[in-house]
């Protein structure tokens, strides 16, 4: 039955009812778990209290609190405000955040439950009221990780009179008018609504005037282009249930016609906010969307929607897709949604999941793609990040594999700081640096420091606003550093990386795949050959520790002692290695084969970014297999994908 996702608005325009071009539902979704039937059942409620400015919100879960910073209730100005979570959980056991940046803060106070899940309670009184908008923003970061993307140039974004969907919580709104001055530059990007009046300046103080709907910009010599908030936005908590053969899937249904539409009798409006909290519950638990037929009216509301629910990693397909429609979504993801579904396995259907969310997010996200429009006025403003790719090695007949998987890196802005710990570079590597086109930089320390004072000195010649650390015997899909900077952006911890969930036996030829924690999740540890983190956090916690082992681990302590996140994303794309020669750390195969669910002979090739079809060999398909009756399988037998 056609699924009841209530709005979250308690707005005028909402509560009086409005005709609307048209709608969506999700049709056969799952039944919500208990948490989910909390949030629904509180969802959002704004009381402001008459006469004074004092404004009680009360929200389910945080997600319904982000979904309130693009509602227009969030534009109402406050003085003093009490926000209340009636389901928070901690991410991580014992973490605690601060309250953000607010202007004319007087007194706050932040309230959490002891056990790590429960109501939470942020209150805050200001001594000149400001914007509700901006009180959340401040009280988010006291209930999850809010680290911003490094950026070393980046325009100021500010709307004036609209509530874009996908403007960031960093962007000011304005309802008056623009405050002049002729010595600054004080809104470099400007959004308003088509049809205003008045025209914005092409030199300072306003550098750029854009028209705005909803969920799309419009740049005058380029056809509108669908961002999303991918903050809001995310396969965040995404259950790996979701890619078995028995997920649920669901349908996707448009009713373009026009209706008077009520709050709560179960569509949503098409120029409404998009994929909100309930629908990102449902999401988070659901394999396939099928949408079998893709309406040509409202085409930047309906491309929205669809880039919104391929961000969840939900799998979606749409066999055709209008031509107004499709043009709007970036190529990359127009051919994953109008393909064919996988239907060879339960890992093929993951990498599925993992390319479609990879494309949204990098194509559609506003962190990425508004740098891109706005590059034509701005051409010192990158896109994305720059990252510095560290590997430390003394290992000299390693490094021809583990310099072609650095150099195969998709990433645009990436460095390569191989730092040769009491070895010598060999000519042919030289040569392979030399010919990739990316920066690279060679550091050699002598063999007798540490590991950690080599990882130090490398780090110190890198140039980048990221740096991740590679290991040398491992290995790496092509798109994996931009996976790591994704997950970096849309979880907002200060440490990403992910699990070494598959383990590849060289003597054996089998590769692995065990428990490593929960993907798309805070966590406590990842695996050290993952790291991303910024350089000026990795400095503030004082960087690698100067010790010959476990420095991956007294940098993840580090940043947990000095409150940071640590996020955990999808494990696809990274292949711990174990060989015959020996690891700093190592408890035999058998700990790792007793605690297989899965085993396939060979290296999956989806494991590694490979698309079916396009590579020889179908070793990610088969079912799990037990090695030679001589080797021990554990319970790979019993495999769950």
């Amino acid at each position: 039955m056609p699924a009841r996702l209530p709005l979250i608005a308690r707005d005028k325009a909402y509560r009086h009812g409005v005709e609307w071009l048209g709608y969506w539902r999700l049709v056969g979704v799952p039944r919500p778990g208990r948490a989910e039937r909390l949030g629904r059942l509180v969802g959002v409620r704004v009381l402001r209290i008459p006469g004074i400015r004092r404004v009680l919100v009360v929200a389910g879960s945080a997600d319904r609190l982000r979904d309130l910073l693009v509602l227009p209730a969030s534009l109402v100005t406050a003085g003093a405000a009490v926000i209340v979570v009636a389901y928070w959980r901690a991410p991580r056991r014992g973490w605690s955040g601060g309250i953000g940046p607010l202007e004319h803060l007087c007194r706050h106070r932040v309230a959490l439950p002891g056990r790590g899940r429960g109501i939470a309670t942020v209150s805050v009184r200001l001594s000149r009221p400001t914007q509700l908008r901006e009180v959340l923003r401040a009280a988010l970061d006291a209930l999850a990780p809010g680290r911003s993307l490094p950026a070393p140039a980046g325009p100021s974004l500010t709307s004036q009179g609209t509530l874009p969907a996908y403007l960031p919580s960093g962007g000011a709104v304005l309802l008056g008018e623009l405050v002049d001055s002729t010595e600054i530059r004080a809104h470099d990007v400007l959004l308003r609504e088509p049809g205003s009046t008045g025209t914005v300046p092409a030199t300072p103080p306003y550098a750029v005037g854009w028209h705005t709907t909803r969920h799309g910009l419009q740049t005058p010599d380029a056809a509108p282009a669908v961002l999303v908030d991918a903050r809001r936005i995310n396969p965040r908590g995404r259950s790996p249930d979701c890619y078995l053969p028995n997920a649920p899937r669901v349908r996707l249904d448009f009713t373009p016609a026009a209706r008077r539409f009520r709050p709560g009798s179960g569509p949503y409006p098409l120029d409404g906010p998009g994929v909100t909290a309930p629908v990102l519950g449902t999401l988070r638990r659901t394999g396939v969307v099928v949408c079998p037929r893709v309406p040509d009216d409202e085409p930047v509301a309906v491309a929205a929607l669809l880039v919104q629910i391929a961000m969840t990693g939900a799998v979606l397909s749409t066999p055709t897709l209008p031509e107004r429609v499709a043009e709007l979504i970036a190529p990359e993801l127009r051919a994953l949604l109008t393909g064919p579904l996988p239907e060879t396995g339960a890992l093929a259907v993951e990498a599925r999941s993992i390319r479609q969310r990879r494309a949204a997010l990098r194509g559609h996200a506003t962190a990425f793609a508004l740098p891109r429009l706005a590059s034509a006025v701005f051409p010192q403003v990158g896109p994305a990040p720059s990252v510095s790719a560290i590997l430390t090695t003394r290992r000299p007949e390693r490094l021809p594999a583990a310099v072609r998987m650095l150099v195969a890196q998709t990433y645009p802005e990436l460095e390569i700081v191989l730092c040769l710990h009491g070895v010598e570079l060999p000519e042919p590597v030289r040569a392979t640096l030399a010919g990739s086109g990316r920066p690279y930089e060679i550091v050699q320390v002598p063999g007798s420091v540490s590991f950690g004072a080599a990882l130090g000195a490398a780090t110190h010649r890198a140039r980048g606003s990221l740096v991740s650390k590679f290991d040398d015997d491992d290995s790496y899909a092509a798109e994996h550093v931009w996976d790591l900077v994704l997950a970096r952006h849309y979880s907002g911890a200060t440490l990403v990386g992910k699990g070494s969930e598959f383990v590849h036996l060289e003597h054996r030829g089998v590769t692995l795949r065990r428990p490593s924690g929960a993907a798309e999740a805070d966590c406590e540890v990842v695996a050290g050959g993952t790291i991303l983190i910024a350089r000026g956090d990795l400095e503030a916690v004082g960087g690698w520790r100067p010790v010959p082992r476990s420095v991956d681990f007294g940098l993840l302590d580090r940043v947990r002692r000095d409150g940071g996140g640590i996020y955990r994303t999808h494990p696809l794309g990274y292949v711990y290695h174990r060989r015959d020669t020996g690891h700093t750390w190592d408890p035999g195969e058998n700990y790792f084969l007793d605690s297989a669910v899965a085993c396939w002979p060979g290296l999956p090739g989806e494991v590694l970014g490979e698309v079916p079809g396009e590579v020889p060999g179908e070793a990610a398909d088969a079912p799990s297999v037990r090695p030679a009756p001589d080797q021990r399988t554990g319970p790979a037998g019993k495999s769950r994908l």
